[in-house]
């Protein structure tokens, strides 16, 4: 008898419309019938394939026949033309051009005698194998796990219970490791909680497997420094600097002093941060940004206007002491702390400043090159130590050139030959 082509019907190896304790393969109660069985016991088939399978009566069963037996297939009746009899005690089975399996553990082909009740069972798998997976990424909370995604395949189901595992080791020596705690952000992905090494690359890759064969991706290499708080779903970076304060720097008018705290998810020896400050006067919506703070909690805003409320914001960028190959993600800005400049002293135009005569040393190149200095101090938020000492020295020095000269006025200065008086350079700047 010509082969039919079969669909696959309702139930499955586990959810089976006939007794479960005589389908040996699907069930593992340790009954199993001794009247007929099923050959090829449990086959794994691809897509398309045909199955030829053949029900035997024990020739030691009295009165057994095989006339009058059928079979069903996931609990429902499969056509008689399907079937025919080899023998009186067997009977066999054509089936072509299989589709896959209805659900993944396996579909039931159960034997029946002519009253209905079960002989023998077997489950069919019809499947395809897995694909090699791909698409890898891995992401880091702290430093100290590792969690990490794929993509199963182009065709993705394979009708089959397919397994997946996570390897990963140390590049240059140690054994592989199986990672444990899977389906944590989605159906294809793992979470290593802990135990893992700095400072030195991992491979890692993930395994295939189910009955019709195993597939292996391609190995990804990364070191965990470089994939911390990098996007996952969702995004993962650290809190705002708290303790943010702002504050006046003596009686300078055009400068403040911004101090804050490191993040505690930053207070780690493993970790560093690098920061921003912006900053705007109370009646502006538009934001200065001062960008080269590095890893420092403070900073000096210079150049600001005289007896002017600013609003100030920090935030911050973490990354590895060792450094890290990728950007980190920006924090939120910290909650904006208000501070306000001193009025200036000086007079303004036309209240009678008396203007310095010829000779004075304010019009040397000394002094012209200084206010060169200063004016360029002003145009810029300053937050290096170097910037710091060289301007505080400069007006240390200012203050004490300014003390001279009043001395000298008093008591009469030296004159050089030439008339012009004798201008006094700082020791360092």
């Amino acid at each position: 008898m010509d082969s039919l082509t079969y669909q696959p019907l309702e139930g499955s190896c586990e959810t089976p419309h006939t007794p479960p304790s005589i389908l040996h393969g699907c069930y593992q109660d340790g009954h199993r019938p001794d009247t007929a069985v099923i050959s090829p016991q449990d086959p794994t088939l691809l897509i398309g394939s045909s199955l030829q399978a053949t029900c035997s009566i024990h020739g030691d069963t009295p009165g057994a026949t095989a006339e009058g037996l059928y079979w069903t297939l996931n609990g429902r009746r499969l056509p008689s033309e399907l079937s025919h009899l080899l023998n009186t005690s067997t009977l066999a089975l054509a089936l072509a051009n299989l589709n896959g399996s209805r659900q993944q553990s396996g579909d039931n082909l159960v034997c029946h005698a002519q009253d209905g009740s079960i002989l023998a069972g077997s489950c069919l798998y019809v499947g395809l194998p897995p694909e090699k997976p791909f698409n890898i990424s891995c992401w880091s909370r702290n430093m100290k796990d590792l969690t990490c995604r794929w993509t199963p395949g182009t065709r993705g189901e394979t009708f089959l219970h397919t397994n997946y595992s996570l390897k990963y080791k140390l590049r240059w020596y140690g054994q592989d490791n199986t990672c444990e705690e899977y389906h944590t952000v989605g159906p294809h992905s793992c979470h290593i909680p802990k135990d893992l090494a700095l400072f030195t690359p991992y491979e890692i890759w993930v395994e295939a497997t189910n009955r019709l064969g195993s597939a292996r991706s391609d190995v990804l290499t990364l070191d965990v420094l470089d994939v911390v708080t990098r996007p996952a779903p969702p995004p993962v970076t650290t809190d705002p600097p708290p303790d943010v304060h702002v504050s006046r720097v003596g009686g300078l008018e055009d400068q403040l002093s911004v101090r804050w705290v490191s993040p505690p998810a930053l207070k780690d020896f493993l970790f560093q941060a690098k920061y921003q400050i912006r900053y705007r006067v109370e009646d502006s919506v538009d934001w200065k940004v001062v960008d080269d703070v590095s890893n420092q909690t403070s900073c000096r805003l210079a150049g600001l206007k005289p007896g002017t409320v600013y609003f100030v914001q920090v935030r911050c960028n973490p990354f590895g002491i060792y450094g890290s190959k990728k950007a980190g993600i920006w924090s939120e800005w910290s909650h904006p702390t208000a501070a306000s400049t001193p009025r200036s002293e000086r007079p303004g135009p036309g209240g009678g400043v008396c203007e310095p005569r010829g000779g004075e040393p304010s019009s040397g190149p000394v002094r012209r090159e200084l206010k060169q200095f200063l004016g360029w101090l002003k145009k810029h938020a300053y937050c290096s130590n170097l910037s710091f000492r060289l301007y505080d020295q400069w007006r240390a020095w200012m203050q004490k050139s300014h003390k001279t000269r009043n001395q000298h006025r008093t008591r009469g200065s030296c004159p050089r030959a030439d008339g012009a008086r004798r201008e006094v350079l700082p020791d360092k700047l």
